[in-house]
C-alpha cells in the first residue's frame, strides 16, 4: 500500500485543444484562426486565468483525447478546433477564421474577423481570448486569440500570443493565434500560431503541430488559408505511480524531478483512455 491510496495521486496537467483553422475568401485578407482553450494548474491558464487548483486522482482509468486542428478553407470560415480532454478536464477547439461572407467561430480563442469585418470570434473564460478586427486600412484579415492576448494586439492582423509552460521542465510557449491575410505576409505569432497568405500567392502557414495553434488566413485569390495545430495532453504523475494507455494512443515520457511526465501527442478516437494504478 502506497501513501497516496486514500487521497488520490496528485497530478499537475495542461490541456490544450486543437487550433482553428484560418478563413479563405476572395475579398482582402481573411482572419486568422484562434488558439484552442489552454487549461493548467501548472502556472497560468488561457484568457488570463490563474492557474487552476490541486487535482487528485485515484487509481482507475480516465478518458485522454488529443483535439485536432481544424482545417484550412476554400472560399469559406476556417474549421474550428476539435476538443482535448483529460478525465474531468476538457478545453475547448480554437474558432475558425472569417471570411468576407462570414463572422468567425467562437472558440478556446476565438477566430479573426475578415479585413471588412469587425465579427471576430470571442474566446472561452479561462481558456483564451477572443480574435482580432479585420483592417480596411491596410485589407489585412484579423489575427486570431491567443491564450495570453487577443488577435491583431501586436498590429493589425498578427495572432494573438501563447502562454509559457515550465510543465516538461523546459520552458514552451504555445496555444497562439493564427494571423490574418494581408497585402504583405504577416508573420505568427509567439507560441506557434502561422503566419497569413499574401497578395503574391504566398500561401498561409499551418499553426505548429501539437501547441493548439490558430492557422494563417488567406488573402484574395492568392495563396490558400492553413490548418489549426493539434492539441496535446500533458500530465505529471508521482514515479511510484503507473500510468497505462490503451490502444490508438501516442504519448512519451520522461522523468523530471520526483515525477514522471507523460505528453500524448495523439489519440486515434475520442474513446481512448489512461489507467492509473
Amino acid at each position: 500500500m502506497n501513501a497516496f491510496n486514500n487521497i488520490g495521486f496528485p497530478v499537475s496537467y495542461l490541456v490544450i485543444a486543437g487550433g482553428g483553422g484560418g478563413g479563405s475568401g476572395n475579398n482582402g485578407g481573411a482572419g486568422g484562426g484562434g488558439a484552442g482553450g489552454y487549461r493548467t494548474n501548472a502556472g497560468s491558464s488561457g484568457g488570463g486565468a490563474a492557474s487552476e487548483g490541486t487535482f487528485l486522482l485515484s487509481a482507475g482509468a480516465y478518458a485522454v483525447t488529443v483535439g485536432g486542428g481544424g482545417s484550412a478553407a476554400s472560399s469559406q470560415r476556417g474549421t474550428s478546433g476539435l476538443s482535448s480532454v483529460f478525465g474531468s478536464i476538457t478545453t475547448v477547439g480554437g474558432g475558425g477564421g472569417g471570411n468576407q461572407d462570414a463572422a468567425a467561430f467562437s472558440g478556446g480563442s476565438g477566430g479573426g474577423a475578415n479585413h471588412t469585418r469587425t465579427d471576430k470570434g470571442a474566446g472561452e473564460t479561462g481558456q483564451g481570448f477572443g480574435g482580432g478586427d479585420g483592417s480596411a486600412t491596410n485589407n489585412a484579415g484579423g489575427g486570431g486569440g491567443g491564450a495570453s492576448e487577443v488577435g491583431s494586439t501586436d498590429g493589425a492582423g498578427f495572432g494573438g500570443d501563447g502562454v509559457s509552460s515550465s510543465i516538461t521542465g523546459s520552458a514552451v510557449t504555445r496555444a497562439g493565434g493564427g494571423s490574418g491575410g494581408g497585402i504583405t505576409v504577416i508573420a505568427g505569432s509567439d507560441g506557434g500560431g502561422g503566419a497569413g497568405a499574401n497578395s503574391s500567392a504566398t500561401s498561409a502557414v499551418a499553426g505548429t503541430v501539437n501547441t493548439g495553434s490558430g492557422g494563417g488566413g488567406n488573402y484574395g485569390g492568392g495563396g490558400a488559408s492553413a490548418s489549426g495545430g493539434s492539441g496535446v495532453v500533458i500530465f505529471t504523475l508521482p514515479t511510484l505511480a503507473t500510468a497505462t494507455f490503451s490502444a490508438g494512443v501516442t504519448q512519451t515520457s520522461a522523468i523530471v524531478g520526483g515525477n514522471r511526465v507523460y505528453t500524448v501527442t495523439a489519440t486515434s478516437t475520442t474513446d481512448e483512455t489512461v489507467t492509473i494504478s
